[in-house]
This record gives structure tokens, C-alpha cells and sequence, in this order.
């Protein structure tokens, strides 16, 4: 299963970037998560094209908050998929979001703009950066999660 992740829009409409992103990464997706900072009602919507799962970040407007909950578990097979957006500085960012998961495979979040890939404690941390905000790193990206046996995760910088 392919599931296209996005954080970090910060985007107010629908605008061509995002349909570009879409088209080229996205539309060939079996599901769509965005770990939050979506920012409008109007992102959501579009992205409910492929099965999505969405949660709610410090950025979102309180008509995207109503619709996205804080944080969530999506079960893909045999693997749970924690989703939160995350809170504070980036760095202790990850000890911060992983008691709010205790049995989970993988850690899906944002809020850093930082890229997270990699493994602790039997646990994949996978942050995709941002798609269409502010970099620090100067790179917009999505990241892209493989799952079967095993969930593997990419990050494509765009």
C-alpha cells in the first residue's frame, strides 16, 4: 500500500502548487495523511479525493479544527499508524509525541518543518517536512510510506 504523507501546507486555498504536488506524488496514492498545519477547510476537502487522515495543528483555523481530530490511529494491515502534529520546539519533539503512542509501529507528525525518517526503539519517526511552508532547510518535501510486511518511508524533496 502506498500512502502519500504531507504536513505543513500552511495554505489558505487550493492553489496550483499543491495541485502539482498532487498530480505528480499524490494521485496514485491508496491514502493521503497530513499531519496538520492543513490551515483551511478547503485542503481538506481536496485531499478526501483518496482515503485520507488528518489531524489538527497549532496553525489550523478553528473550522479546520472542528473536522480533524488532535490525534489519531490508523490501522493499515498489520501496522498502526500513530498521527499527531506535535508541540514546541523541534528539538525534543519526538520524546515529547511518543507517550501519546504506546503500541504503535509508526509516528507520523509535523510541526518541526524539520525531515524525520528513522527508527528508535522499534518505532519509525516519520516527519515529511513541509510541502508548501517555510523550510528551514531551504527544500519543500512530502514523504511517501510503503507498507506491507515491513513500512517503509521516503522523503521526496520537491
Amino acid at each position: 500500500m502506498k500512502i502519500g504523507v504531507l504536513s505543513d501546507t500552511h495554505l489558505y486555498q487550493v492553489t496550483r502548487e499543491l495541485v502539482d504536488i498532487y498530480n505528480t506524488y499524490l494521485s496514485d496514492a491508496d491514502m493521503i495523511i497530513h499531519a496538520g498545519d492543513v490551515v483551511s477547510p478547503n485542503i481538506v476537502e481536496f485531499l478526501e479525493k483518496n482515503v485520507f487522515h488528518g489531524v489538527q495543528g497549532n496553525m489550523d483555523s478553528l473550522e479546520t479544527k472542528a473536522l480533524l481530530p488532535e490525534k489519531k490511529i490508523v490501522e493499515v494491515g498489520n501496522h498502526r499508524l500513530g498521527i499527531v502534529h506535535g508541540w514546541g520546539a523541534a528539538g525534543g519533539l519526538e520524546e515529547r509525541i511518543l507517550p501519546l503512542f504506546p503500541d504503535v509501529d509508526v509516528i507520523i507528525y509535523g510541526h518541526s518543518h524539520v525531515i524525520s525518517n528513522h527508527e528508535k526503539n522499534g518505532v519509525l519517526f516519520f516527519n515529511p517536512g513541509t510541502a508548501t511552508g517555510y523550510s528551514a532547510a531551504g527544500v519543500n518535501s512530502i514523504g511517501i510510506l510503503e507498507v506491507a510486511e515491513t513500512v517503509k518511508g521516503r522523503i521526496i524533496p520537491i
